[in-house]
């Protein structure tokens, strides 16, 4: 699933393509991952899986829970915990106004995706509130009535 943006320069290794359903994303932000050894290779390989992750700020750090990175078949013993609690790397003034923003009725940090910029592993955060279900229902009739729109646009042409 590697692909390149133009405009940023990154390679993109996974995507939570279930965030944008489940939640509505009001914000996001960059953040570091701090990994051992294998676990880079392992991403490098698109070997993660998002499930049910989710980070949250403890103590005046940001940390991810539940992001699933493969082990590495040639790395053998010096392979972590897969499901390993990790830390984010973030300027503290950008985790304050985190908490700040997560401190409001129903906003969660959950990972967007993961990326290599400049060799380095990103996580870009958003800042969300949980949707319901007539929430999705709603937005995936919209998107339908659009797709639906633009197809009788284009053949009336």
């Amino acid at each position: 699933m590697s692909e390149r943006n133009g405009e940023g320069g990154h390679k993109v290794v996974g995507r939570n393509r279930k965030a944008r359903h489940e939640y509505e994303i009001l914000d996001t932000h960059e953040a570091g991952i701090v990994l051992k050894g294998p676990e880079v290779k392992s991403l490098r390989a698109g070997q993660l899986a998002f499930r049910d992750a989710f980070a949250r700020v403890e103590g005046g750090e940001l940390w991810l829970y539940n992001l699933h990175i493969s082990p590495y078949e040639q790395a053998n013993r010096a392979n972590q915990d897969p499901d390993r609690v990790r830390k984010l790397l973030m300027h503290r003034e950008e985790i304050r106004r985190l908490v700040s923003k997560t401190d409001e009725k129903g906003l969660t940090l959950i990972p967007l995706e993961v990326y290599f910029r400049n060799g380095k592993a990103k996580l870009l955060l958003g800042v969300a509130r949980g949707r319901r279900l007539y929430d999705k229902r709603e937005k995936l009739k919209k998107q339908t009535q659009d797709r639906e729109a633009k197809r009788a646009m284009s053949e009336h042409r």
